[in-house]
């Protein structure tokens, strides 16, 4: 889902939603095509953005579309061109539109009239669809949708067969919509990173979804085309949950099957070992011995430069020879290629760190970002990084649990060193001051050192040192806006099972982390979360299963358990959801057949402060279910709805809610549009809220008549004690209504009331008279 920034409304930002939200909007591949046969409208900007993870299919797809085209499955097209993010490498302005589009877009054929052709796809851009994929993350566009030079766009608009642009400068003219006007552009990224530009001129999502549990039978079961091989497996994924779901992203079950398919004695249990088995099955050398550790060092440091290093070979390559250019693309990363290099990446990095006596402990400290606590500018970096710090302790700490008596002590010595650096920092780790993504990871490293079985002559060190992390962390558990794929829920799930053996209990919060239900559920069932947040949607519909199962002693506690205060809506489905809840509330509070809910839903019951964030234009769409959710909110203190633009019938709308809220004791209608005549209904109200102590009617448009009407009522609020209508419309004469009621009002400590229409001479009497008015 897109959303806006709160902090700046011109720009969007990607948000996670709930599983129901995800189930309800999912589409097969005929649906799919239909979203591009929708995007042809009056619109020119025809932007659609394909999301997802590494080895989640993106390629695949995308090659599936153009096999689709090249048998007329989309007749709205004449031309399909997919471009490969890695040819901005290609610097030198050598290049024109027509030589892009035609030699080196991939899949292209040798054209025996390219200036015919070419002038086809210029006549009608409309019937062209360019695809761009090869981009790590969305945020890689963003440099592409810079404003370029001027003289650079007229040269481009007039003359793009000229050979003297650059790739960058022709990517940037094509998703700029300076040239072909009118095609539909699909563009591939991976979920990550700021994108305002990107954002801004998409008009639809499409997000590739992992497999459930039944794809993965269904992948395994096509995997392994022998019965007994067949039932291995399937048998071996149901005893280790931790790879059944790894399984989610396509391109880890094919890796998963592949190791599977080896038949090993010993199945893997973290990504750890899976990388590490994938490595020697695939990459087989002799084991060197402790000894050897410069050789063993050496050896990962060739395969880590391989790595970095080949690839800009390749791109070497493409400048002089463009045959091997267009293999190469031809060639792509789908099929889960994409996963399975970017681990290999990162395992052959965490080898390297670990295990060579060329990376210092000091260098080994600050390469790792939880350790070192490095701010990156790139989001993939960071991902990158993360895994490489995850695989790196891992294996560091093997090497100090389970020693090797022949190694040379020098080789003993670094390892300690290293791990002495290490060690030190997360003793003095607060995890209270971890970013979400930092606690998720370092959860993932509890989950991952619980697997390494030591000697028992080795010291407890090691696992004091694992109790400690767990015994750190903090009460109250924060996911919010980090994805939590099925795995992540896992070792989540087994770092609380084991906290909770040692008395520790939790809150946790899963808003926006796309947790599936079953996930959700299991975290639930723990026996040490006292409270949960989560998506609103995903909540009622792990209520109904649980209820359709018969788990009655389950959903009662998934009951109990929820919370939604303090809930700050900033999204239309928030209020929807929300919405839903409060009639489940009603529902329940009225039915005898439930003792579960004799008393409605707690959350509801519970909720005391509600923040209206949505603005003036998403405010609109979901301002009738907030009118509507309003009265079944009895026990609700604080409502703030500033900057929604609820204008006179909207404040007649509140008016007519705020008769059921007689707790509230905060009101914010600040920037609301507000005049007389719905100053003068939300009047009648308010002098009946007996709680009410603070009102804020900041910059509205109430002028003397609707003054006067809040004037009338003043004194009938007696617990109110600050009042705000600063910037409205009021002249001198409102002003001195509000002054006269004041001075009946004992309780009003503060009155901010200043405009421009107030003469200031009569100000300052009205504040001489009385000290309680303010200008601020």
């Amino acid at each position: 889902r897109c959303g806006k920034n709160a902090h700046k409304a011109q720009d969007k930002e990607l948000i996670f939603t709930g599983d129901t939200h995800r189930q309800k909007s999912l589409l097969g591949l005929n649906q799919v095509y239909q979203v591009f046969e929708g995007s042809h409208g009056n619109n020119p900007k025809r932007y659609i953005l394909l999301l997802g993870n590494a080895g989640m299919g993106k390629s695949t797809l995308i090659k599936k579309l153009c096999l689709d085209w090249s048998k007329d499955r989309f007749p709205q097209f004449d031309f399909v061109f997919l471009l490969d993010g890695k040819l901005l490498t290609l610097t030198k302005p050598n290049f024109s539109l027509q030589t892009l589009l035609l030699n080196f877009s991939s899949f292209s054929i040798a054209c025996s009239e390219p200036d015919a052709v070419y002038a086809q796809i210029t006549a009608a851009p409309k019937r062209v669809l360019i695809i761009f994929d090869g981009f790590a993350e969305i945020r890689d566009f963003e440099a592409l949708l810079q404003p370029q030079d001027k003289d650079l766009t007229a040269s481009l608009q007039k003359d793009s067969k000229t050979q003297t642009y650059t790739i960058k400068q022709l990517y940037a003219g094509i998703l700029q919509k300076v040239l072909l006007l009118g095609s539909t552009l699909l563009l591939a990224a991976r979920p990550r990173g700021a994108a305002s530009q990107v954002l801004r001129r998409t008009d639809s999502y499409l997000d590739i979804c992992g497999f459930s549990l039944s794809d993965v039978e269904t992948y395994v079961s096509r995997y392994f085309t022998e019965p007994s091989l067949r039932e291995s497996a399937l048998e071996s994924l149901k005893v280790c949950s931790y790879l059944h779901l790894l399984c989610w992203n396509p391109g880890l079950c094919r890796l998963v099957c592949s190791v599977l398919s080896k038949n090993l004695g010993e199945l893997p249990r973290t990504l750890t070992e899976l990388c590490r088995v994938r490595e020697s099955v695939y990459a087989p050398t002799a084991t060197p011995s402790s000894d050897d550790q410069t050789t063993s060092s050496s050896s990962s440091e060739k395969q880590v430069h391989h790595v970095e290093v080949q690839p800009k070979r390749s791109r070497s390559a493409e400048i002089e020879e463009k045959e091997e250019e267009k293999e190469k693309a031809e060639e792509g990363t789908g099929g889960g290629k994409e996963a399975e290099a970017f681990l290999s990446q990162s395992y052959l990095a965490a080898l390297h760190l670990s295990l060579s006596r060329n990376v210092s402990h000091r260098t080994f400290f600050q390469s790792l970002p939880l350790l070192s606590g490095q701010k990156l500018r790139r989001r993939s970096q960071r991902e990158e990084l993360e895994l490489t710090q995850r695989f790196a302790l891992r294996i560091l700490k093997e090497k100090l649990e389970m020693p090797d008596v022949d190694a040379k002590a020098s080789v003993r010595d670094m390892f300690v060193s290293k791990w002495t650096s290490v060690a030190k920092h997360l003793e003095d780790l607060s995890h209270g001051n971890l970013s979400p993504a930092q606690l998720l990871e370092a959860c993932h490293y509890v989950y991952e050192a619980s697997f390494i079985h030591s000697n028992p002559s080795e010291s407890r060190s090691g696992a004091a040192l694992k109790g400690d992390l767990v015994a750190k962390l903090p009460e109250v558990l924060v996911f919010r806006g980090v994805p939590l794929n099925p795995s992540d829920a896992y070792v989540v799930q087994h770092i609380l099972e084991r906290a909770g053996q040692e008395g520790a209990s939790f809150c946790l919060d899963l808003e926006d982390s796309g947790i599936q239900i079953s996930g959700l559920k299991s975290l639930v069932s723990l026996s040490n979360i006292n409270t949960y947040r989560a998506c609103i949607a995903d909540v009622i519909t792990l209520w109904e299963q649980l209820e359709q199962s018969g788990e009655e002693e389950l959903r009662q506690k998934a009951m109990c358990k929820f919370k939604i205060h303090p809930l700050k809506a900033s999204q239309v489905c928030h209020i929807e959801h929300l919405a839903k809840l409060v009639n489940v509330h009603l529902q329940k509070s009225t039915s005898q057949s439930d003792p579960i809910l004799a008393e409605g839903v707690p959350a509801v019951a519970e909720l005391r402060k509600l923040e209206f964030e949505l603005g003036p234009e998403k405010g609109l769409k979901a301002l009738p279910k907030l009118w509507e959710l309003l009265p079944g909110l009895h026990n609700l203190q604080h409502l703030d709805l500033e900057n929604s633009n609820i204008g006179d019938k909207g404040a007649e709308k509140l008016a007519d809610a705020l008769v059921s809220l007689v707790l509230l004791e905060i009101l914010n209608l600040s920037q609301n549009c507000i005049g007389d005549e719905g100053m003068k209904k939300l009047a009648t109200t308010l002098r009946d809220l007996p709680k009410l102590h603070c009102l804020s009617l900041y910059c509205n448009m109430i002028s003397d008549e609707g003054a006067k009407s809040l004037a009338a009522v003043l004194p009938h609020m007696a617990s109110l004690t600050d009042l705000d209508v600063k910037y409205n419309k009021l002249t001198d004469v409102g002003a001195q209504s509000l002054g006269d009621s004041l001075t009946r009002c004992k309780n009003i400590r503060t009155l901010r009331m200043w405009n421009e229409c107030i003469p200031y001479g009569v100000f300052e009497r009205l504040r001489e008279q009385d000290s309680r008015i303010l200008w601020h």
